[in-house]
């Protein structure tokens, strides 16, 4: 009865990982209990997290193949395109797909854009961007999170989804996302590691708090509906700040390096899994978050 903060099963996210192919299910393994699955598999997914309660899934895709300008990212006939038809199809409105939309796990490079003189390039990037959300759209997605950190990406594809008759359609931005050592065992599962240098030039520095509020900002001027903040445990400041400054739909993605450490430990013997997960993620929703991205979720709600 005193209990100030409760997380629920509504405010949970549970991301996926689509590959090609038929009957695949690959454990990560730098994230135990998590799979790159076939679309065949990912629906079997989606409906086992429905039945638990899950209102929403965030679909990562991993092409057949991958090229510098990560051109797969916008094939209406690539992965997750594939995946989003096949889970409305199964689940209807009950389940809410929200797609991924980022060219990191379709370049060959591993970055998250175009590469000129060596660095991604921001404008030409933006406008891969906008073909791979409005395909998004063109297959069914619910709500289209552009993850790339790219300068003006928002407004761009706003108005692309606009001018394609997609107007009611949400964008949840990656508004916050720090370029952060929690992503690792994510560039397992996403395929997505860099093959030289780093995502510095694009991602925030970790020490910026003031910076993420103008990111926020800017992202929400541009037509952004929701805004993440990634990662969650180490940037709860960063969630309290931006839920005060714009009371606005916040979520915080609990990453997969934060994810991995509680199995690591759990797997030692050194913390109780369970309890560690409630506490992690109580924190999240008492910092501010309205939602939580976590690879979590089903365990939490068939538990709950």
């Amino acid at each position: 009865m005193l209990r100030e903060t409760t997380v629920g099963v509504d405010d949970l996210i549970l991301p996926l990982f689509v590959v090609p192919g038929r009957g695949v299910r690959n454990e990560v393994g730098a994230m135990p209990g998590v799979f790159q699955e076939s679309v065949d598999a990912i629906v079997d997914s989606v409906a086992r997290a429905a039945d638990v309660g899950i209102p929403a899934v965030l679909l990562f895709g991993i092409p057949e193949a991958k090229d510098p300008t990560g051109s797969h990212a916008w094939d209406d006939d690539g992965v997750v395109q594939q995946a989003v038809r096949a889970i409305k199809e199964a689940q209807g409105d009950q389940v809410m797909v929200i797609t991924d939309v980022c060219l990191c796990e379709y370049t060959d490079h591993g970055h998250c854009g175009v590469i000129h003189d060596g660095d991604v390039a921001n404008d030409p990037t933006c406008g891969l961007l906008v073909k791979e959300a409005l395909s998004h759209a063109r297959a069914g997605a619910d709500i289209v999170a552009p993850s790339d950190m790219m300068d003006g990406r928002v407004g761009a594809i706003r108005s692309a989804l606009d001018e394609a008759d997609f107007s009611d359609l949400p964008i949840m931005s990656y508004a916050a996302k720090f370029c952060s050592a929690f992503y690792g065992p994510f560039r397992e599962a996403a395929e997505s590691t860099p093959q030289f240098g780093d995502r510095r030039t694009y991602q925030m520095d970790p020490a910026n708090g003031l910076e993420a509020l103008r990111e926020v900002a800017l992202d929400l001027e541009e037509g952004a509906d929701i805004v993440i903040v990634k990662p969650a445990l180490p940037y709860l400041d960063v969630v309290q700040r931006v839920k005060a400054e714009f009371e606005c739909p916040v979520a915080a993605y609990q990453v997969s390096g934060e994810y991995s450490m509680i199995k690591a430990a759990s797997a030692n013997g050194w913390i109780d899994e369970e309890r560690a997960v409630a506490e992690s993620l109580t924190s999240i929703k008492r910092a501010g978050a309205d939602m939580i991205i976590t690879y979590y979720a089903v365990d939490v709600a068939s538990s709950a």
